[in-house]
């Protein structure tokens, strides 16, 4: 009879009994105290460390494990590693690429997420109350109208990449969902030369191609030069082709500057254009009395991208897109699927709505995260922390403008301050930045301005204190000294 009942036994994945469950929670008390020992103690660590021999081939010279080794020896492979070899943007001196170092209550959101495990496809549920809420809240933040629509996204392209299919869907003048680009004349989208690289994927991926894409020059401070749009526009009108969407950018991603956008706003409204944001890290600073004159005009976005994992300091991924004709919204991805048939009642009573918005189906709980931690910290709590970034940037311009060894390579207007060492060429240049990041000192970046490479500090780290800025400056200087010799 033993034999019986053992074969027919059901497999499942959870512990089968008391005893296992027991055992599995305090794993998971294990993994819960290791997590915040590490946020805790990230100021001491490395910022970053390059993977070992030995540890590339830990983890990526293994057979497939056919068989499971436990969950306890699964958790100590990470520690060893995993963690230690991480990206590095949780450490408060890690200023590259516009990464968030996330927070210790979303952390935690992103747990009770994955305990919940729902598909958040828009049913009628406690995770689609929740993301409709956070969609609220952030239009009421960004200016724009209650009716706004929204959806949040994995990060800042995909959610640039859905207000721009809306906008092709809403002003093409033909039927682009049925007939595709060939039901009118050639769209034409205009940006500016600083535009983030999203654009160009999404005018690919859409199959307007690049060649629909009209890249507008940008004045001394990295702002689109308004004339050059007027007359792009007008000159694509006399020739047959029908001016779709200007993006305008709310912090482009090499110096942070912000185009004109209620000027940009004014000539869309004027020629019957879209009018697109992409906020991916400066759409927040709407948020506070003091900044938001910089990015004034964003509000009138026809659509609106933006990543809350950056200038939000979320934990990844989330990324968010307003629209404010919510009806263009969900008809530019309404699909009318038998099977998201909304029914009288039961789950799906009101359909599938973010389906309806987006080109996903399956879709994590990202808004925990979000509702989470604007109800625990507070709205005002992050705009102080925004501001904090930005006076905090100011500080290192001061202090590179103080230094005879440095040179700011462009303007700072928010939280992105790009500098060289001033008598090192670009390839010099290139190896200080090397140096420091290897050193595990700090993580800044690198790019280029105006043909010069330069060292980039992108800061949205909720963790940095000023004498962290201290160090980077003298850190520079003197890694600059070893590698040009004088």
């Amino acid at each position: 009879m033993a034999q019986e009942k053992d074969a027919l036994m059901e497999r499942t994945l959870d512990p089968v009994d008391a005893a296992g469950w027991a055992e599995l929670r305090a794993l998971a008390h294990r993994m819960v105290d290791g997590a915040f020992y590490h946020i805790v103690g990230r100021r001491e660590q490395p910022v970053w460390q390059k993977p070992s021999d030995a540890v590339r081939k830990a983890i990526g010279g293994e057979e497939v494990p056919r068989a499971g080794e436990g969950a306890a020896a699964a958790y100590e492979s990470f520690l060893n590693n995993v963690l230690p070899y991480a990206i590095g943007n949780t450490h408060p001196r890690f200023w590259g690429w516009v990464m968030g170092g996330g927070d210790a209550v979303g952390m935690m959101a992103e747990m009770l997420a994955a305990a919940m495990n729902p598909n958040v496809g828009g049913f009628d549920d406690s995770a689609t109350l929740v993301e409709e809420q956070v969609v609220r809240w952030m239009a009421e933040l960004m200016g724009m109208p209650a009716g706004t629509s929204g959806v949040l996204m994995s990060g800042g392209t995909m959610a640039n990449l859905v207000g721009l299919n809306v906008g092709r869907f809403a002003r093409s003048g033909f039927d682009v969902r049925g007939e595709g680009m060939r039901g009118g004349p050639e769209l034409r989208v205009y940006c500016s030369t600083e535009t983030h690289s999203w654009l160009k994927k999404s005018m690919e991926l859409m199959g307007m191609g690049r060649s629909s894409l009209h890249a507008v020059g940008v004045d001394a401070i990295h702002r689109m030069k308004i004339d050059e749009l007027k007359a792009a526009i007008a000159a694509d009108r006399a020739a047959g082709l029908k001016p779709l969407c200007a993006v305008a950018t709310a912090g482009t991603v090499n110096t942070g500057a912000v185009d004109d956008l209620t000027v940009i706003a004014d000539i869309c409204q004027a020629e019957g254009m879209w009018f697109h944001v992409d906020g991916a890290f400066g759409a927040p600073a709407y948020w506070s009395e003091k900044l938001r004159p910089i990015v004034r005009g964003m509000e009138r976005a026809d659509s609106l991208a933006f990543d809350l994992h950056k200038w939000g300091y979320m934990p990844y991924d989330i990324g968010c897109v307003l629209v404010r004709d919510a009806e263009a919204h969900k008809a530019a991805f309404a699909s009318g699927a038998s099977y998201l048939t909304a029914m009288d009642r039961g789950p799906v009573a009101d359909g599938l709505r973010f389906a309806d918005r987006n080109v996903e189906l399956s879709r994590g709980f990202r808004a925990l995260k979000a509702w989470m931690s604007l109800k625990a910290h507070g709205v005002d709590a992050l705009t102080a922390l925004i501001e904090q970034n930005v006076e905090q940037a100011r500080y290192l311009v001061q202090l590179i403008e103080q230094s005879d060894a440095l040179e700011l390579a462009a303007e700072a207007p928010l939280n992105i301050v790009c500098f060289r060492y001033r008598v090192a060429n670009d390839d010099e240049n290139k190896e200080i930045l090397m140096r420091l990041q290897e050193s595990g000192l700090a993580v800044p970046s690198g790019t280029v301005i105006s043909g010069r490479f330069a060292i980039r500090v992108a800061h949205t780290n909720h963790r940095t204190r000023r004498e962290d800025f201290d160090l980077l400056v003298e850190a520079v200087e003197r890694i600059g000294r070893e590698v040009v010799g004088r």
